[in-house]
């Protein structure tokens, strides 16, 4: 990218000129963020002793420097395009030439220089914040609002938050660092009303700015930026197969990997009926529908997961799982969580053996359905850890590894339903030849063949097995939808659930073009329950206790047992999802955890007495909307 711009900066032509301008200041700076997040590493955020740390570290803050001394060099043979001549409006700004405007930027750039002698590139910050301050001074024109500028002009531009601004009064808008900003109007008292990604708006101090042209933001910054985890690999703190975890940013971005959406009904092509949801007109139950894929699959164990570093904490080690194709996730994503004994750092287990009812998001034993047609349809692992980073308290996911189990053979064939070592890889699954610890590999490689097995016991491996579900799990998840993962203890409430849905869309509404809104709190809450572990497991809990009154007669009796379901539902989960003591779920957070398995283990029928505060009433808890849940 250096390389390309040095070229581009060697043949002026105007616009192209300004351009190469533009984005050599945009990589000085993203160069000179990582250099100051490179210098404040210390050996602590390593996993464990590894030789020559400081060479390496004076290495990598070598190749930043050069990097940035480089541009620097290309900054300064660019000839500056010339500025628009200034609006009648700006009159005081007007009277000045051009060489009074150039000693006016000199000067501030000195005063700079001197308040900013501790920097680790001084001189060229000091040149940065010079030409920050001759952006600034061509924005304002004297006090004049950005508003009255050309069109034009003011869709090339867009603010960074450079810091957290919490606001400091009603009207502030409360900015996190990195937001994306658009500034509405520019106030010479140095206070801009700007407006957030979300649509909020309110007033920011332009000292938490930073100028960004839609231009710059379209540039892949990926060639020259280095994030804290490739830093920390460079340096050999973390194993060099680690990457920010890519299923759990896609959990982040909202419903659409999530079970709450894939348990839903699909409508077919013409939206007036439905593609996976039909009843059986003689007994009046779901009608069972068969899938492509239809496994248990089981998580055994992992075997040599190499250790995050001992300057992050740990908050979560989990695998995450789903339908994949290799190039893109085809059902929701579903997470079991491993246990880990300190006294065996490098082995995950799951399922373990405990008193009591096994949490769903310990259970290894999970199902799968997919009615993808593609030929390489496979299951996708991700081992995870949710960590904190010691030095600087910021949160995150990392991935150890992850493999991929196809499905079909060359000629179309299921595989074998057996036990299976699946190597671990680094890198995303988007990558390839991306292995976990490249010096292992090449250790095993060189020496002789018992070397080479040996080596080849400490390459990390996760252990699974597939097999075909028992009978009455077949029966459950042929009533589910097409596509879905999930625990395999909770099939019989999914069914149900899907039961109740057939039952109300099928055979209570009037007509299939009805798309009034369905009196059901069932229906419009339950959805989410799949993605809150601890309510299903009171779920299930509760149903348990239930069916162990009910007669053997009435287990048969499909009528009774939906009643029964209803009543426990609204009895022991529904009040939990609107009571006020009750805080919102969040991933990995122990604290939230215990307060919430306080409340829950503590509810009764009699929650929604007086004695408890709730949240406001609102209709959307007691009505389905079929065209907005409904799935298209």
């Amino acid at each position: 990218m250096v390389d390309a711009l040095e070229h581009d900066a060697a043949q002026p032509s105007g616009r192209d000129e300004a351009d190469a301008l533009q984005r050599c200041a945009q990589l000085l700076s993203t160069v000179e963020d990582q250099l100051r997040t490179a210098e404040k590493l210390t050996k602590a955020d390593e996993p464990a002793p590894v030789g020559n740390y400081e060479r390496r570290k004076q290495e990598e803050e070598e190749r930043l420097r050069g990097l940035h001394a480089r541009l620097r060099a290309v900054q300064r043979g660019i000839k500056p395009a010339e500025a628009p001549q200034p609006s009648t409006s700006g009159k005081a700004r007007s009277t000045s030439g051009p060489g009074e405007v150039g000693e006016s930027e000199e000067e501030d750039s000195e005063e700079e220089d001197e308040s900013q002698e501790e920097e680790v590139v001084e001189e060229e910050e000091d040149d940065e914040d010079g030409e920050e301050e001759e952006e600034d001074d061509n924005d304002n024109d004297g006090g004049v609002s950005d508003l009255a500028r050309p069109e034009t002009q003011k869709k090339t531009l867009s603010y960074i938050a450079l810091s957290t601004f919490k606001g400091e009064q009603d009207g502030d808008l409360a900015i996190e660092m990195g937001d994306v900003l658009q500034i509405l109007s520019k106030n010479a008292d140095g206070w801009w009303l700007a407006q957030d990604s979300k649509g909020d708006k309110g007033l920011v101090p332009k000292t938490y700015l930073k100028m960004q042209s839609e231009t710059s933001l379209s540039i892949s910054i990926a060639i020259t930026e280095i994030d804290a985890t490739d830093v920390l690999s460079a340096m050999g703190a973390i194993p060099a197969g680690f990457r920010p975890s890519t299923l759990s940013k896609l959990l982040d971005e909202g419903v659409t990997f999530r079970g709450s959406r894939y348990i839903q009904p699909e409508l077919s092509q013409s939206n007036l009926s439905f593609k996976d949801l039909f009843l059986d007109p003689d007994t009046g139950k779901v009608r069972a529908r068969s899938s492509r894929v239809c496994l248990s699959v089981s998580l055994w164990t992992c075997r040599m997961v190499p250790s995050p570093g001992v300057g992050l904490q740990v908050l979560s080690r989990h695998v995450r799982l789903c339908a994949f194709n290799g190039s893109q996730v085809l059902s929701n994503i579903h997470t079991v969580r491993a246990t880990y004994n300190p006294k065996s750092a490098k082995t995950w287990s799951f399922s373990p053996r405990m008193s009591g009812q096994l949490s769903s998001l310990l259970d290894g034993d999970c199902f799968l359905r997919c009615d993808s047609d593609s030929p390489d349809l496979g299951i996708l692992f991700e081992l995870g850890v949710t960590y904190i980073r010691n030095s600087t308290g910021e949160q995150g996911d990392l991935s150890c590894g992850w493999a991929f189990l196809k499905l079909f053979d060359a000629s179309g064939a299921p595989v074998p339903l057996r036990t299976y070592e699946l190597t671990l890889h680094g890198g995303t699954p988007y990558e390839t030849d991306v292995e976990m610890d490249p010096s292992m590999t090449r250790r095993g490689s060189a020496g002789s063949v018992f070397q080479q097995m040996m080596a080849s016991r400490k390459v990390p491996k996760l252990v699974v097995k597939l097999r075909t579900p028992n009978h009455r799990n077949m029966s459950h998840l042929n009533l589910l939808p097409d596509t879905l993962v999930g625990s395999v203890c909770s099939v019989h409430l999914l069914a149900l659930y899907r039961q109740l849905l057939a039952d109300t869309l099928l055979l209570d509404r009037v007509t299939m073009q009805n798309a009034d809104l369905i009196c059901s709190s069932v229906l419009a809450t339950f959805p989410e329950v799949l993605d809150q572990s601890d309510l299903l497991d009171a779920l299930r809990s509760s149903w348990e206790n239930a069916e162990k009154n009910l007669k053997r007669s009435e287990k048969r009796d499909m009528s009774i047992l939906k009643r029964e379901f209803v009543r426990v539902y609204m009895d022991y989960v529904f009040p939990l999802f609107y009571s006020a003591e009750m805080p919102g779920p969040r991933w990995a957070d122990e604290e939230v955890a215990n307060q919430r398995a306080r409340i829950i283990f503590n509810a009764n029928p009699n929650i929604l007495s007086l004695d408890h505060a709730h949240q406001p009433f609102d209709i959307s808890q007691v009505t389905y909307d079929l065209l907005i849940s409904a799935r298209h």
